[in-house]
């Protein structure tokens, strides 16, 4: 195992963060799995997972079963990790207003097409190792000033030339479940079944270019730009796994899920040994444009009808916002629908909501007219 710090811009004299990264396995050896929590600090339950990820793979490594390369980087966003207002810790956007940090990663797609124009064969593993040079040749020349965009930078650069991209998140309240694109369902499928995932949400242009997307999509991109020139297989499978909440912080889970992740890297040959059987699925993969997004239409105390893991049926009344100075007094409440037959599987922690805020969601089978490309992801 090789650790290496890299160091990030000093955002005042006198300060100055790293990333510490870990490596195992042969440099260069494939696969290539990589792993990051917490990009969202505030999201505590990926930076235990991650612990006994390192303490997993000391084991494999000590046994010589690690045939290809892991990267894990444990603590991937250590500028939010220093958010900490009046007691609370903050993390999930940047100070200096570039906005949330899990959005904004460079897409390097545009630039990537140009130069693989030409250069390509009818050998779709040669391509592969073509389009990774060039993904990791446009992603050298971005320069960063700023800390945080010299983060992402960074954290991408680990990650462009991966097999298989893990970045470790939770919701507020929620269910065990995972992002992944809709050319990856089968993968999806695989990995849900390891974690017991009660939701896979396969997305479709969500917008925002997430880490997850601004790794894996530039296959998808590039093959459609180039799809009559040359075969370019989808070489990266991104996933964003959301770790239940930000209270689930317990040793038996991380250990849990930490143990499934490594399975899945038996499955696919980076790790060597005998994972078992899959474990039976809990469910099948619904589209992100699939999702309710309930909104709070008005202030008050917010009081849930249904519960985390509850079916819900379209129309039903999901939770109810209690008008504190309505009318009737101590009666006057706004009950808000379901717009969709689906699962009840995450939902804020708050329970004081203001207008138009989203408070929970619903994963249903079918796309919503309202659910509109590009725009698919809250902030």
């Amino acid at each position: 195992m090789a650790t290496v710090q890299i160091e990030l811009p000093s955002p005042a004299p006198g300060t100055r963060r790293m990333l510490r990264v870990h490596r195992y396995g042969p440099p260069g050896a494939r696969p290539k799995a990589y792993f990051q929590a917490a990009l969202h600090a505030d999201e505590i339950p990926g930076l235990l997972v991650a612990q006994h990820l390192l303490l997993g793979l000391q084991q494999a490594q000590a046994e010589g079963r690690i045939s290809g390369e892991v990267v894990v980087v444990p603590v991937a966003n250590p500028i939010g990790l220093g958010q900490h207002l009046n007691g609370r810790l903050l993390g999930r956007f940047d100070f200096e207003s570039t906005g949330n940090f899990n959005r904004g990663f460079p897409d390097l797609a545009a630039v990537a097409a140009e130069r693989l124009r030409g250069c390509l064969s009818a050998d779709p593993a040669k391509n592969i190792a073509t389009v990774r040079e060039t993904l990791r040749a446009v992603l050298a020349e971005q320069q960063a000033i700023r800390e945080t965009s010299a983060l992402k930078l960074a954290l991408l650069s680990l990650a462009v030339d991966a097999d298989y991209v893990f970045d470790l998140h939770c919701d507020s309240e929620s269910l065990l479940h995972l992002y992944t694109s809709r050319w990856h369902s089968d993968e999806g499928r695989v990995l849900g079944a390891e974690l017991g995932a009660a939701v896979i949400l396969l997305e479709e242009e969500p917008g925002g270019n997430p880490f997850d997307e601004a790794c894996a999509g530039p296959w998808w991109k590039l093959r459609a730009a180039l799809e009559h020139e040359a075969p370019i297989p989808l070489a990266c499978f991104a996933t964003t796994v959301e770790l239940r909440g930000q209270a689930d912080v317990r040793d038996d889970d991380a250990a849990a899920d930490a143990a499934a992740l490594l399975r899945f890297l038996q499955r696919r040959g980076v790790i060597a040994g005998e994972p078992g059987p899959l474990p039976e699925s809990h469910c099948e993969p619904t589209p992100l444009n699939g999702v309710d997004v309930l909104t709070a239409p008005a202030a008050g105390v917010l009081v849930y009808r249904k519960q985390l893991g509850e079916a819900v049926a379209a129309g039903e009344v999901v939770a109810e916002v209690v008008d504190l100075f309505g009318e009737p007094l101590g009666a006057a409440r706004h009950p808000i629908r379901a717009a969709t037959d689906g699962l009840l599987f995450a939902r804020m922690t708050e329970r004081l909501a203001r207008p138009g805020q989203k408070f929970c969601k619903v994963a249903g089978r079918e796309p919503l007219a309202y659910r509109q490309a590009g725009r698919l992801l809250e902030d």
